[in-house]
């Protein structure tokens, strides 16, 4: 199934689910070294079977899970998703996770991330994105911080690994806070293709 570039930065774009994804999702979310770090995906075993339901709930509700997709080979690396949207407070919480090893350390799950937040604060009008991360995960701590992402506070030892306490750090942005915009570019090249016409 191809994929469909809904909102596109240098190096990923953000697709609709495909239904094909149920192979990809079991490969990284049965993998305890990318699971780990995300949560509860990490705790119980993940069928294909499963997979292909969450998927075909995602496609029928249209809900806000993308595929990430490397933008120099249309494959997918990875899944990014909105959600707890709140339309009355204009705020959601966000969640992104690059499953593919190979695109680690690349700057893939910044510019996700990036994409995520302006698909948030600029199509669906948020004011406010918030995100829960484990304490030990430095990779994904330093990618949102990157995005502009700042520390609002934390829960102490909520995660318990291998007789490990962890603190849970919650993270958050403001619209106002969100700098540079795909989606600001895209909505200037529409308006002055109208005023040519």
């Amino acid at each position: 199934m191809p994929y469909f570039k809904k909102l596109a930065g240098q190096k990923c774009y953000l697709s609709p689910c495909q239904a094909t994804d149920a192979e990809k999702w079991v490969e990284w979310f049965n993998n305890p070294e990318i699971s780990l770090p995300l949560g509860d995906e990490v705790y119980l075993p993940y069928s294909l079977e499963k997979a292909r339901e969450d998927l075909a709930g995602i496609i029928r509700d249209q809900s806000y899970i993308f595929t990430i997709v490397a933008l120099e080979n249309d494959f997918p690396i990875g899944r990014g998703l909105l959600f707890a949207i709140d339309p009355i407070d204009r705020r959601a919480m966000l969640g992104m996770a690059i499953g593919e090893k190979s695109y680690w350390g690349q700057g893939y799950g910044t510019e996700a991330t990036r994409l995520l937040v302006d698909y948030g604060f600029n199509l669906l009008n948020l004011n406010s994105i918030m995100l829960g991360v484990f304490a030990f995960n430095a990779r994904a701590i330093a990618c949102y911080k990157k995005v502009g992402f700042k520390e609002i506070g934390r829960r102490r030892q909520a995660r318990i690994i291998a007789g490990q306490k962890y603190d849970v750090l919650l993270m958050d942005i403001l619209a106002e806070e969100f700098q540079g915009s795909c989606v600001g570019g895209m909505l200037a090249a529409a308006t002055s293709a109208d005023q040519g016409k």
